[in-house]
Formats: C-alpha cells, structure tokens, sequence
C-alpha cells in the first residue's frame, strides 16, 4: 500500500521540520541575529527566499535544456504530448513553483510579524526546504513513498513557519 510508504515520509518530516525550525528560533547564534529592523528582517527573508529561488532556477534550467536537446520535446509541453522524462521534470517543476511561491508569502510574513528573537526559524526554513527539494527530486522518478518526505519536508517546514507567522499577527 503506497499510502502507508508516503504516510511515513509525511511524519518523519513533520518531526524534523518541527524540530529544525524550533533549533533554528531558539538556538540561533546571537551574533548572526539581525537587529530587528525592516530592513535588517527584509535582508534576513531576502537571503532565505534564495535557496528556494535556486531550486525553481535550477527546475526551469534543467527542463529547457533537457527540451532543447530532445526533438520530440522542443517545441513544448503545450504542442507535444511529451516523452517522459519532460514529463517528471515538468512536474517537478511545478511542485517546485508551487512550494515556492507559498514559501515566498510565508518568509516575507514570519520576517516581518515575528519577534526578532524568533528570526532564527527563516535560515532554517530555507534549509529545510534546501533539503527538502533535493530529496524530492531525487526520489520524485521512484514514485510516491521514495519523494514523499522531500515533498513533506518542504511543505511542512513552510506550513509551521506561516502557523508561527498567523499566531504572530495577533497582538
């Protein structure tokens, strides 16, 4: 049963986001703290929203070359009915989209609502989902079990940051 294999990968990430993100709030070093300013908080969110920013680069990158030098993939997903490999790097692709652009309104919303002293989470989300997105890729050709903590461990991360984001926004 697929489900009992993606239902593992699902707890095993909720339990090592959880705990990445609690290390990252509560353990940061004190001098690699910002001060707390906008601006301090923006450069913070804006340094994290990289290492996501390099996964969908790197999604876009590996579909337009993998397109360009594939004959029946070139002219596109909306002219072809695409072979398979264009198929798994178009959905990873998306998944990747996806997870970033949710983890792009959560960043800058923990950056902004959080108490300085939490700010620690945000390197530690973008390592999550750094990881993440790499265990998904690696495992998305495999099926459903082998992608799902990758999946999980991106989503997850970025799913506890935006809770820890909405509990800040009430005063």
């Amino acid at each position: 049963m697929k489900q009992h294999g993606v239902l593992k990968g699902m707890i095993a990430a909720v339990i090592v986001a959880a705990t990445g993100l609690a290390l990252g709030a509560f353990q940061f070093p004190p001098e690699w703290q910002p001060d707390g300013s906008p601006q301090a908080r923006l450069a913070l969110a804006a340094k994290c929203l990289l290492a996501c920013a390099f996964w969908l680069l790197l999604s876009i990158g590996i579909l337009a070359r993998h397109r360009f030098f594939t004959p029946e993939d070139i002219d596109g997903s909306g002219l072809t009915s695409g072979t398979t490999k264009a198929k798994v790097l178009q959905a990873v692709l998306q998944n990747t989209l996806e997870q970033t652009a949710l983890a792009a309104f959560t960043y800058l919303a923990f950056a902004a609502l959080a108490p300085a002293g939490y700010l620690g989470a945000l390197p530690a989300a973008a390592l999550l989902f750094w990881c993440g997105r790499a265990l998904f890729w690696r495992g998305y050709a495999q099926g459903a079990a082998a992608r799902s903590f990758g999946f999980a461990l991106t989503f997850y991360s970025t799913v506890l940051l935006f809770l820890a984001a909405l509990l800040f926004s009430f005063p």
